[in-house]
């Protein structure tokens, strides 16, 4: 699949949403991304890990994560095809058994590559690189599918890390309008949002 037939494909899918959708924030939103069933597609998921794939190969890591819950799956698909070992952040710390909040099998120094589904404000990003470094991993690199900001490259900059996503906003209202899906108002609301 190419980045048109991705986006058409999300949007077939419903992951993709247009129209008046409150946000966690309480915000009135007039689009809405939701990745999680990408799962229930196989095609769209296999499409998504081979450009995730294409897009890190010039990258170094030692090691994979994916944010849970919409990331950790693709990243399981992703160290799976790489051979390469996944590790993830527990959503709360056990403190029984041998304990810890990171599951899987890491060395102090280990290059981390963090996967998500998208980038708002950074803020799950920022957390999420905070607990590996906390163990001893390091985190240069993010990769998401969707950059919903106009600044995600900057806030992950401006924090000291490298954001790569397969598309931003802006690409995915001019293939959605370029097929006829959304009109020019649609895609004027949205930006005007994100502006905001």
């Amino acid at each position: 699949m190419d980045k048109n037939q991705l986006v058409m494909s999300l949007k077939k899918i419903d992951s993709v949403k247009f129209g008046s959708f409150t946000l966690k924030s309480g915000i009135q939103s007039p689009f809405y991304i939701d990745l999680r069933n990408i799962v229930s597609y196989p095609d769209v998921l296999e499409s998504i890990v081979d450009s995730i794939i294409d897009k890190i190969k010039v990258l170094e890591f030692d090691v994979i994560t994916g944010i849970p819950y919409t990331a950790l799956p693709i990243a399981s698909i992703i160290a799976s095809k790489l051979k390469i070992p996944l590790i993830y952040i527990r959503k709360e710390k056990k403190d029984y058994g041998a304990g810890g909040k990171i599951v899987g099998h890491y060395k102090k120094g280990d290059r981390c590559l963090v996967i998500d589904d998208v980038i708002t404000t950074g803020g799950s990003k920022l957390e999420t690189a905070e607990e590996l470094e906390a163990s001893g991993v390091e985190v240069k690199d993010f990769v998401v599918i969707i950059d919903r900001s106009f600044e995600g490259k900057k806030i992950m900059k401006d924090n000291g890390y490298k954001l790569h996503s397969l598309f931003n906003i802006r690409e995915l209202l001019d293939m959605l309008r370029l097929n006829d899906v959304i009109n020019e108002n649609q895609v004027e609301e949205v930006l005007n949002f994100i502006n905001k």
